[in-house]
């Protein structure tokens, strides 16, 4: 069945541009973060509160988790693939189109472009808690702008092109289990005295399973600010300075190519759940943070994912065609 999954990656993609992420209570992405609820319920309740206690629960949920993600929705394909093959693609298509973002991402992010644009601060403060984890009572415009831009560019990797690179090697089930993982790292992946040793596992996991796919995704964001007249060289110059001024070892790949394309800094310290963490710099204060940031980041985004669909899946269709024997 693995040989549709390129077709159910592009229609998939194609409902999310249309579309965006739909919000209902029975979206895959939530029923996989109730799953997680529960399966910490379960094992923190098993294991002591030791420190390997915590590091064999979290184990445990994060085996847990992929294993059942993935299995139910590789399954789930698999027999709507034996009842008709476009059956199976037209379901393996909502599966992918489950797991995408990027239409999301601008809406929420545009959301708080708009408040900005008024200098509606507190209705921006609102708008960008929506897509943030740090806090943001405090944040003044800057702030915002910042916080907004730094996560549409995170998250071009995260949200839309590590499911789609996923997608393509191993179809919807293994975008699914990617999504799993990342949804794992974003609940109990944190660095605070609940989670340190708990969602070590899933915190791990996640870096590994990014770790391609981040550096992708720089690279797609540099070809993309190249196309949009931007500053490319200073995107690449940054990209190999500052890529690595971040906890993750991925996080701060295509951020360090926007910051660089843009000419602006991001990062630095934040507060998240009451508490300063100090973080670096990334990129250099050449022209000021402005509301049109964030129009600029949706460009990068948008034109890096379209790149990424031609190369990647570009090749993909071509092996399948020419080397795979036909369309279907």
């Amino acid at each position: 069945m693995f040989e549709y999954s390129i077709y159910a990656c592009f229609i998939g993609f194609l409902l999310d541009m249309v579309f965006g992420d739909p919000n209902f209570s029975y979206h895959p992405i939530r029923l996989i973060g109730k799953l997680i609820e529960i399966c910490e319920i379960f094992f923190r309740n098993i294991f002591s509160e030791s420190k390997k206690g915590l590091l064999t629960a979290g184990f445990c949920l994060t085996v847990l988790v992929c294993s059942i993600v993935f299995g139910v929705v590789f399954f789930a394909i698999l027999m709507f693939y034996k009842i008709n093959v476009y059956f199976g693609i037209v379901f393996e298509s909502i599966i992918c189109y489950f797991m995408l973002a990027a239409k999301s991402l601008k809406t929420e992010s545009m959301k708080v472009y708009e408040k900005i644009s008024k200098g509606d601060i507190e209705g921006g403060r609102k708008a960008v808690s929506m897509i943030v984890g740090r806090d943001t009572e405090n944040l003044d415009e800057k702030g915002i702008i910042k916080a907004t831009v730094e996560t549409v560019a995170e998250n071009l990797s995260d949200g839309v092109i590590a499911p789609l690179l996923y997608i393509l090697l191993g179809g919807g089930a293994l975008g699914a289990l990617y999504k799993g993982i990342n949804t794992m790292d974003s609940m109990v992946g944190y660095k605070n005295e609940k989670y340190i040793f708990f969602g070590k596992s899933a915190a791990k996991l996640d870096d590994i399973m990014n770790f391609i796919a981040s550096r992708i995704s720089a690279f797609m964001m540099i070809l993309a600010s190249f196309i949009l007249c931007m500053d490319y060289k200073n995107a690449f110059y940054v990209f190999k300075r500052d890529r690595f001024n971040h906890a993750s070892p991925n996080s701060a790949q295509t951020e360090a190519v926007c910051a660089g394309a843009l000419g602006v800094q991001l990062s630095g310290n934040a507060y998240y759940f009451g508490k300063l963490y100090k973080k670096p710099f990334i990129g250099d204060d050449v022209n000021p943070i402005e509301p049109k940031n964030i129009i600029d980041v949706n460009r990068l985004m948008y034109l890096s994912v379209f790149i990424f669909l031609f190369i990647f899946g570009g090749i993909l269709i071509f092996i399948h065609i020419f080397i795979g024997g036909g369309l279907l």
